[in-house]
């Protein structure tokens, strides 16, 4: 070809598809101008294909700024394509090009040896905190005036392996750690030396990092023949070693060409400001995919809350640090305690009197969330000491949700005489007590005072109108509280929930030096741009370009319906079980499609009306009808397996639950996916009518910016499970009037405009022709 483009050398097929094509050079010219491309494209457009070949072909530039490409996706399916397409890459590189170096990046309990098999009393649960522990006493013992060297602790580590072998004991009793089917060279639990547990993979890492403290020295592989490193591969290569995985990960991060993590990465203060922060510059271009998810994972990561458990562990480790002093002074015998803690405090600037008085703080602010709970429940359920397996969750507002104005805690706590002070220093107080307490203390856990101070300060230092402030109460089983406490059905937490995080989010995607943020449903982009803060990166003089991509499969394979049914909102449904002219439309259309062959996901905007759509199609249709609760992974898992195990079926499920976007049912999976209504949130949680008030300030209307628009994404993501490829048949149906046609409350305007052609309005009477019709074209294509 003449005219083959630049980037074609690493792009990892033979022929990039027209969409290929455009998309890739958009988002490479967007990127030489600092700016981004947005992204709508339907599945079979190769998004995740398109947005590596531009970010690698800046990335191989060498005139180019970009040094690598950093991956965010909120689906576990999608980061296994990204491995899929890099690895593709690889295989398809020119003669002579170094294959690209990927790293996925995980949670210490997919890499940690000893948590992955369980021994050295770590596990998934607490691999963290002894994790943390682990690397303090290992440098404490290495560090400056420590009792040895690195050299040493590993020696003495893998020493134990060799001096069982010298003794002449049989080689079966030499008892190594294997993890990842890989050996180590340690025994199966962590060491000791001189009384003093230590980590020695940790050790063997700190053993090959040279005098200048290049962490890349440390990292056992070559970076120009690995290529993609998964959480496998890595575990295989450092703890054979002998070095620890987790600690490889970090020092590959900014070495790599391609990061591939989730939006934790890159939006979470604490891993940013720990493990990923040297991706957060203008030398790293972004691909930001499923973004449609973007908005609300980010309004999580940005929210804070003080639970009332860590109130009272927080209140303690502030007493545990006074003590020593205290005592001291009235003349007890502390041993070394004291002197420790002075010594401590006096390399800070905290007081002991500002840890007294934020003990204090705590103690009071826990009597007075524990008053308000117990105020609210007696308001709301009189009875609630006698039935509370029938709690549900609740949210006590802590202000007018429609009203941005002080919050009564912080009212509260002027009227009981804490000024700023305690509330501007918390954060420093809270991180000098963690620290202090891990010197005194050698139990590895997880610090409760650093985390509640932060959050304290985050409290006073917020505005009112873009954080909403309240009381969230969790349903839980404690059967150790007392028997009259809330304590026994509720999890009780302080919450600063962000109400509008286009700030943050534009913020932190304006750290990159360019990129592509894409989804499969993300139209009308011209929201997607303001609530993620790309217009103002855009009138900043970034320039932010725009794509909408629509299904590339034959149009006949498939049947796009648009069902004018009654509008399934709550006024019209009533509550579930009720009969009403609506349900039984929904439900009479629904069954007509479940009727044909074929497995059916029925999508509904709650798990309450999932059930009892499940309860009711079940005594229309032949099939056996399956379920989705909100349950956990596990539960997920093994509904999936039977629902794919052969034999036609339904499935329902919540358009909030995991089933309806992430999963594959690629081939004869599934035949056909409904979507009953508009998922719209609902709006009497003090929480949402609080952002809806946010987006009102800053938008033009914030109900339909803040919960219309998401609630028509998460349908397009529904229906667009049934299509996956060239060759596959299925019917994609939009249950609801306000799908079909124009209306005061219509959302047809939200779908892009090849879906508002393809999802031509069908009236309830005419779904079964339009379905016969269809499947009987798809029995005999040739009819």
């Amino acid at each position: 070809m003449t005219d083959t483009p630049p980037w074609a050398d690493v792009f990892g097929h033979d022929d990039p598809y027209p969409e290929q094509s455009d998309g890739i050079d958009a988002a490479i010219d967007a990127a030489e101008d600092g700016g981004f491309l947005v992204l709508e494209g339907a599945c079979g457009t190769g998004k995740t294909m398109l947005a590596l070949t531009a970010g690698l072909d800046r990335v191989r530039d060498p005139d180019s700024p970009f040094e690598r490409v950093f991956v965010l996706t909120s689906v576990k399916q999608q980061l296994r394509q990204f491995e899929t397409d890099l690895r593709a890459i690889n295989a398809n590189l020119p003669e002579g090009y170094d294959p690209v170096s990927g790293l996925t990046l995980v949670g210490k309990a997919d890499v940690c040896p000893y948590a992955l098999e369980s021994r050295g009393g770590i596990d998934a649960e607490n691999v963290y905190e002894r994790c943390d522990g682990l690397r303090e006493r290992t440098r404490s013992l290495v560090g400056e005036g420590g009792a040895t060297t690195t050299s040493n602790l590993v020696s003495e580590a893998r020493g134990q392996q060799v001096g069982l072998i010298d003794s002449g004991a049989d080689d079966s009793s030499a008892s190594y750690l294997t993890v990842a089917d890989e050996p180590t060279p340690y025994r199966p639990d962590t060491e000791e030396f001189r009384g003093t547990e230590f980590c020695p993979f940790y050790a063997g890492f700190l053993d090959e990092l040279p005098d200048d403290g290049d962490p890349l020295e440390a990292v056992p592989v070559d970076l120009t023949d690995v290529g993609h490193l998964g959480p496998t591969e890595l575990v295989r290569l450092a703890a054979g070693h002998g070095s620890c995985p987790h600690s490889v990960m970090g020092a590959l991060v900014p070495e790599v060409e391609v990061v591939i993590g989730n939006y934790y990465h890159a939006f979470d203060p604490v891993t940013t400001g720990t493990f990923t922060g040297a991706l957060l510059d203008e030398s790293t271009f972004l691909v930001c995919d499923e973004a449609h998810m973007l908005e609300p994972r980010v309004r999580d990561l940005v929210s804070d809350a003080i639970a009332d458990a860590s109130l009272r562990d927080a209140a303690a480790e502030l007493t545990r640090v006074i003590q020593p002093v205290v005592f001291d002074r009235e003349g007890a015998d502390t041993g070394e305690d004291a002197d420790l803690v002075r010594g401590e405090l006096a390399e800070t600037d905290v007081t002991v009197a500002e840890i007294e008085e934020l003990r204090d703080f705590c103690r009071d602010l826990r009597e007075e969330l524990d008053r308000r709970v117990i105020e609210h429940l007696d308001r709301e359920r009189a009875d609630w000491r006698a039935s509370m397996e029938d709690l549900d969750d609740m949210e006590i507002p802590l202000r007018d949700p429609e009203e941005p104005g002080e919050d009564a805690i912080t009212a509260w706590a002027r009227r009981a005489g804490y000024g700023d002070r305690v509330w501007a220093r918390a954060a420093t107080v809270g991180a000098v007590v963690g620290r202090t307490l891990d010197s005194l203390e050698e139990e590895d856990k997880q610090r409760a005072a650093p985390g509640v101070g932060r959050t304290i300060n985050a409290w006073y230092r917020e505005d009112h109108e873009t954080f909403f402030r309240a009381i969230a109460l969790e349903r839980t089983v404690d059967e150790t509280a007392p028997a009259d406490s809330w304590q026994r059905g509720y999890n009780a937490s302080l919450a600063l929930y962000n109400c509008l995080p286009s700030e943050p989010i534009g913020d932190r995607i304006g750290e990159f030096g360019g990129g592509i943020l894409m989804s499969a449903p993300l139209e009308p982009i011209d929201v997607f741009r303001e609530v993620t803060g790309l217009n103002r990166l855009d009138r900043e003089g970034r320039p932010v370009e725009e794509r909408t991509y629509g299904l590339t499969f034959p149009e006949s394979n498939r049947a796009s319906l648009a069902v004018d049914v009654p509008k399934f909102t709550h006024d019209n449904r009533g509550p579930p079980g009720e009969e009403n002219a609506t349900r039984l439309a929904h439900l009479d259309a629904v069954a007509r499609i479940g009727a044909h062959p074929g497995n059916v996901l029925v999508g509904m905007p709650s798990y309450a009306e999932a059930t009892w759509m499940a309860e009711a199609l079940s005594e229309r249709v032949e099939k056996p009808v399956l379920l989705d609760a909100s349950t956990g992974d596990r539960e997920t898992e093994s509904l999936k397996d039977e629902f794919f195990g052969g034999g036609d079926k339904v499935l329902v499920t919540s358009l909030r639950g995991t089933l309806t976007e992430g999963v594959d049912y690629r081939g004869d999976r599934l035949s056909a996916a409904v979507v009953c209504g508009v998922p719209i949130i609902n709006t009497a949680r003090p929480r949402t009518r609080a952002v809806i008030t946010a987006y009102d300030r800053r938008f033009d209307d914030g109900f339909e910016t803040a919960l219309t628009v998401p609630a028509v994404r998460k349908a397009r993501q529904a229906i667009g499970r049934v299509i996956r490829g060239r060759d596959e048949r299925g019917v994609r149906a939009l249950l609801d009037a306000r799908y079909a046609r124009d209306s005061w409350n219509g959302v047809r305007g939200y779908l892009p405009e090849h879906e508002r052609a393809e999802f031509a309005p069908v009236s309830p009477d005419m779904l079964g022709v339009a379905l016969d019709r269809f499947f009987k074209a798809s029995a005999d294509p040739s009819a």
